[in-house]
């Protein structure tokens, strides 16, 4: 009888143990991953398309992709799509019409079931915005013109509105970069394409909501944007920037880096950490 007592105490205790044990690391487990990928979430990828821009946007079961990124990373950029197994693009944004945003806009456009197409007024005569517009052309879709003010439509919880271009001459075609803002809850994302100061400036001049929690830094982190005005403003907690590994332009340039190190910004850089993907639930953003 004695010997029965001991053994069932024994087990009590190994029991409590590995209780302990399981419930100590399911903690840990969720404290690692705070946010995990569903319908409940906002999933924003900056993919890795080298020296160019290229994000998809997926919440509330739609999609959004704002540019393209060059020539020699369609492939990439296409395998990248693939899996994310993808049906439909609900909005397509090409910022503005530079091979290393557009390049591979005719291969998306070929492949996908696209419902509304956005970029800026400005035509180039470059043999890949041809190409670009022959894709649309054959499959029935225009072009429509994005500008500062207008509204996308991605769902429950979610605000999505172009603040720039607000002019319709400029003599850089990167002025001429639709940006976009996101709020999905109490998460902002704010997405720059190329636009350069006479942009910045414009959107200050305007009074816009510019801050945001992250933000796609402007022309691949180039010292044509990211004045410490339009930053001050701004204000993101993580800057994310998309550029080649080794790219003749020199690009991030070390005084952006210096502006976003000043504010504590966490900083990813696809040359650096390969595709970045950030997720929302409306509150706390983590990355994948």
């Amino acid at each position: 009888m004695q010997f029965q007592k001991k053994f069932f105490k024994i087990i009590i205790s190994l029991f409590v143990v590995i209780f302990t044990f399981s419930a100590c690391s399911t903690t840990k487990n969720a404290s690692n991953n705070p946010i995990k990928n569903n319908q409940n979430v906002i999933k924003v990828n900056y993919i890795d398309v080298g020296q160019g821009d290229s994000e998809l946007i997926q919440v509330n079961g739609k999609n959004l992709l704002i540019d393209a990124g060059p020539n020699e990373s369609i492939d990439k950029l296409m395998s990248y799509l693939s899996k994310q197994n993808i049906k439909k693009i609900d909005y397509v944004i090409a910022t503005h019409p530079d091979e290393d945003h557009i390049g591979g806009m005719s291969s998306v456009i070929k492949k996908y079931d696209i419902g509304e197409f956005y970029a800026p007024k400005k035509l180039t005569n470059t043999r890949t915005f041809e190409n670009m517009v022959t894709a649309l052309k054959s499959k029935n879709l225009k072009i429509n013109a994005g500008k500062a003010g207008m509204d996308l439509d991605l769902g429950k919880n979610v605000t999505c509105q172009m603040l720039a271009p607000n002019n319709d001459k400029y003599k850089d075609t990167n002025n001429y970069s639709i940006v976009l803002k996101i709020t999905y809850g109490e998460s902002k994302f704010l997405f720059t394409g190329d636009a350069e100061k006479i942009s910045e400036t414009e959107m200050l001049s305007k009074n816009f909501d510019l801050s945001a929690d992250v933000l796609k830094v402007g022309h691949h982190g180039s010292t044509s944007s990211s004045s410490k005005e339009f930053l001050d403003k701004v204000n993101p907690k993580i800057a994310v920037i998309s550029c080649g590994k080794n790219n003749k332009y020199g690009h991030p340039h070390s005084q952006t880096l210096t502006q976003l190190k000043n504010r504590k910004a966490q900083i990813y850089r696809t040359d650096v950490d390969g595709s970045i993907v950030l997720l929302s639930d409306g509150k706390k953003i983590a990355k994948q």
